[in-house]
């Protein structure tokens, strides 16, 4: 779409659909047809590809027909270009009953609206409210349940979430009631603020704003926008990420590709908020992600590379236990596992559900992985190599699922290094080393833009021509112009300095996610029959030798000996069990604690699970090494208690210290090396 001046004295008009509304500025241009990447978009058979286009002129606005195959008509006539204004009723692909538009003039705004978003009018969560209610001179209350003023059917929500409490002297003031996932206003979470006209509240995917009087409802559906503004990454003096501008559209399933040292990850860090860029926006809708990620979050989903951690628990435990994790304590058992099933008729797992992850194939592990970020319904889902491992034919799997998760109503935003069928792809994103764009559009143009004929042979390419701008290559072509510049939907957001997003909400601890914590650890620890062997055999051996050494009774010489067997039987005991823990769920890890998972009750959890194995341990490799063995104590007795009771205690406090020592190794280690079978 063409920009043109800001100056430009046309009005701002609002083109109302069927659909929603567009708030069309003097700007630029805005296009219409069934393209999913026009400004308006009508779903009918009747109106062609690109339809018909409104344009600004001095003083006016211009409706001109894009050679449709139907016609445009306005107010019943049939026009190729004409002038349109206030009042006019247009119609696309037929005079009598085509998809209409009405041209209705802008209403002034209101003069104490904060700035929410930074275009309301382009955004999906400003389109049109799906309800729109009197504000009642009481308390009104929502959440999920049936008996709330207002019932929002999101299992995100809580049954009782928030009020909205008006006073005696009109004001009004949010209130959270205890939720899971907490209220937010503005994008920041609180527990009880004023609320004020024209201020945005968010309750799950849902977002209320007071409006003269009335309680204006949107709901997000998942067809949402991405604009990617300037992106620079850095780390000290190394540039990861240059200057990256992209828009992303509705239902758009977008793959970013490039060799390695490309910025991939530092893109795909600072796409989802989780280490925000040093310069630059990223509008989700028209949002800020960065200032309002502690709302957002919820709404996004990332699919980390690494396969799932508890791969012995079936495909079918993993999902439940993760929506225990991720839902509020009062949804039922009935309402997860609807959801959860849900999930796996839309991923296809339903044939798989009850194997063990670790037997299912690459592909159905990634399709597990998916369906864990599924269960909340995320607007916009992340994937890093989501292909890496399967063979070929799981590759085109994969892809296709992608495309219809899209379709589905989703943006879907892939990260990898080469992926077959990109042809299904909506839009492509290729980067060069130091984090520069080299192109950005249809996949099918891309190879013939750079002129290579194959991937690798292109980033062997980019690798060895470190000289060459292909930046700046593409800054100058029409790609950038066309699917770039003029593509995108929101306005520059601009930034007096660098990027600090704030901190999340302080996730309150739950009883039933330590509950649900403990039974999955558990869970994961019988299902691994190999370390459960080790975990059981070890003290019987430790203690064999303690007995050995012992014989029937102790002396100065065999005590020695048999205490130093004990202490590195416990040491070893102990740091078996815990010393790998935390580092094989680390990213998993991050993903929970990321959708409101405190990590006091992940770390408790394994504490108290730790802490239970490793007494019982003790017991044991005490019991086998020391039980009617002649202690030869002085006096025949210990100090607070009989002396193999006494060593018994020793020995499992001994064994607790190193499980958890070894617990907090396995938290300071950055990866594994090895990844569970």
């Amino acid at each position: 779409m063409a920009e043109r001046p800001v100056t430009s004295t046309a009005p701002e008009l609002v083109l109302e659909t069927d659909t929603g509304s567009t708030m069309m500025s003097p700007g630029r241009d805005y296009h219409v047809g069934r393209d999913p990447y026009s400004d308006i978009v009508l779903d009918d058979s009747r109106v062609s590809w690109h339809h018909a286009v409104l344009r600004p002129e001095e003083g006016h606005w211009t409706l001109e027909d894009e050679q449709s195959a139907n016609g445009t008509y306005a107010d019943g006539r049939r026009i190729r270009e004409g002038e349109v204004g206030p009042g006019t009723v247009i119609r696309f692909g037929s005079p009598a009953d085509g998809p209409s538009a009405v041209l209705v003039g802008r209403p002034p705004p209101a003069p104490d609206r904060p700035s929410v978003v930074s275009m309301p009018c382009l955004t999906g969560t400003f389109r049109q409210p799906s309800a729109v209610r009197r504000l009642p001179a009481r308390t009104l209350r929502i959440g999920r349940a049936p008996d709330n003023d207002v019932v929002v059917d999101d299992l995100t929500v809580s049954r009782h979430h928030a009020e909205l409490r008006t006073h005696p002297d009109g004001s009004h003031e949010v209130v959270d009631l205890d939720s899971h996932n907490g209220t937010y206003l503005n994008g920041r979470a609180v527990f009880r603020a004023p609320l004020g006209p024209r201020d945005l509240v968010g309750i799950g995917h849902s977002s209320f704003c007071p409006v003269d009087g009335r309680l204006q409802e949107y709901v997000d559906t998942g067809a949402v926008s991405l604009d990617v503004q300037d992106l620079t990454v850095a780390v000290g003096r190394r540039i990861l990420l240059d200057h990256v501008s992209f828009p992303v559209g509705e239902k758009c399933l977008l793959a970013v590709v490039g060799p390695s040292g490309a910025g991939a990850s530092a893109l795909l860090g600072a796409l989802t908020g989780r280490r925000p860029a040093g310069h630059g926006s990223v509008l989700y809708d028209g949002r800020d992600l960065y200032r309002d990620h502690a709302e957002l979050r919820l709404r996004i989903g990332l699919v980390p590379r690494d396969d799932l951690p508890h791969v012995r628990l079936t495909a079918r435990a993993t999902l439940t236990c993760t929506a225990e994790l991720r839902f509020p304590e009062d949804t039922s058992k009935a309402e997860r596992r609807e959801r959860v099933e849900e999930v796996i008729r839309e991923l296809g797992l339903g044939q798989h559900a009850d194997q063990p992850v670790h037997s299912l194939s690459g592909g159905q592990r990634r399709r597990v992985g998916i369906a864990l970020e599924l269960l909340t319904k995320p607007s916009l889902l992340f994937l890093d190599e989501p292909t890496s491992g399967p063979g070929p034919g799981t590759d085109r799997s994969v892809t296709d699922m992608l495309r219809g998760l899209a379709d589905d109503g989703r943006t879907v935003i892939v990260v990898t290094r080469g992926m077959p069928g990109l042809d299904v792809c909506d839009r492509l994103l290729v980067l060069a080393p130091g984090g520069r764009t080299a192109y950005f559009g249809p996949p099918g143009d891309a190879l013939r833009f750079l002129g290579f004929d194959a991937w690798p042979e292109a980033f062997e390419a980019f690798e060895r021509d470190t000289g060459r701008d292909r930046a700046e290559e593409f800054r100058a072509s029409s790609y950038h112009r066309k699917y770039v510049v003029n593509a995108g939907a929101q306005p520059v957001l601009p930034r007096a300095g660098p990027v600090r997003a704030p901190p999340p909400p302080r996730p309150r601890r739950r009883r039933a996610q330590f509950s649900t914590l403990v039974r999955r650890h558990c869970a994961a620890l019988l299902a691994d029959r190999t370390f459960l062997a080790i975990m059981i055999g070890l003290p019987f051996v430790m203690g064999a030798a303690v007995r050995a050494v012992a014989g029937t009774g102790l002396t100065l010489h065999t005590a020695t000996d048999a205490l130093l067997i004990l202490c590195v039987g416990a040491v070893l005991t102990g740091a078996a069990d815990a010393v790998r823990d935390i580092v094989t769920e680390g990213d998993f890890h991050r993903r929970e604690r990321a959708v409101g998972l405190p990590a006091s009750a992940y770390v408790t959890s394994k504490a108290v699970v730790l802490g239970a194995v490793t007494v019982l341990q003790a017991v044991v490799l005490t019991q086998v090494g020391l039980a009617g063995v002649d202690l030869n104590a002085p006096g025949g007795g210990g100090v607070p208690m009989p002396p193999l009771p006494e060593i018994t205690v020793a020995v499992a406090v001994l064994t607790f210290t190193a499980a958890m020592l070894a617990l907090l190794i396995s938290a300071l280690v950055r990866g594994a090396r090895t990844k569970p079978p």
